[in-house]
């Protein structure tokens, strides 16, 4: 595993330096999604407090994985967060979100890497930062748009067929992210919060 980059990622700024180097020219469509994740969870910060830079960072480095030069497993999760963690890139809240994004641990059951992101990477135990980052992740199209998760499921699926191991795991993966988008938006409404 090779990287362009780091020592350390200590701000959002050396996330983006990093994310873009590793994106921008030769994953053009994954960068402008990149960004468009990103400034979904500079929305939520109000809602996040404390923990809006961590959200922020995870948003902007979710989908490193996919970059060439990182890919081992050819599972991106579990990719870019190896890759964070080998280079001492990001806090653990970052890297355990990059590694759980989105419900990844039912993908990487798709793929039988469910033991190794587990027990690599396991879960974080804050709601709200997770369900963060898949609202983000899920309502945003592949071009950086804003999109209704139904959408965007249905985009994935149509991208990669309902028989491959993404259209499997997204599937299965609906319910759940309909649920983490709804506990975005309720918790959003209570603290009067504009998504």
């Amino acid at each position: 595993m090779v990287g362009p980059y780091p020592p350390t990622v200590t701000t959002v700024g050396r996330a983006y330096e990093l994310a873009e180097a590793l994106l921008r020219e030769n994953l053009p469509r994954r960068w402008e999604h990149t960004r468009g994740v990103a400034t979904c969870a500079r929305r939520l910060a109000p809602l996040i407090g404390d923990l809006g830079e961590v959200l922020e960072t995870a948003a902007v480095l979710h989908d490193i994985g996919y970059a060439q030069s990182l890919v081992d497993t050819g599972f991106h999760p579990l990719d870019g967060a190896r890759y964070l963690r080998a280079v001492n890139a990001a806090d653990d809240r970052v890297v355990r979100l990059v590694a759980n994004h989105s419900f990844a641990l039912l993908e990487a059951e798709e793929r039988a890497l469910r033991a190794e992101l587990a027990g690599e990477f396991p879960l974080l135990d804050d709601p709200l930062l997770v369900d963060g980052l898949v609202y983000c992740d899920m309502t945003t199209t592949p071009d950086g748009e804003r999109t209704a998760p139904e959408e965007r499921i249905g985009e994935i699926l149509s991208r990669y067929g309902a028989d491959s191991v993404i259209g499997r795991f997204i599937r299965r993966a609906a319910p759940e992210i309909h649920s983490s988008v709804a506990r975005v938006r309720a918790a959003a409404d209570a603290a009067g919060v504009m998504l």
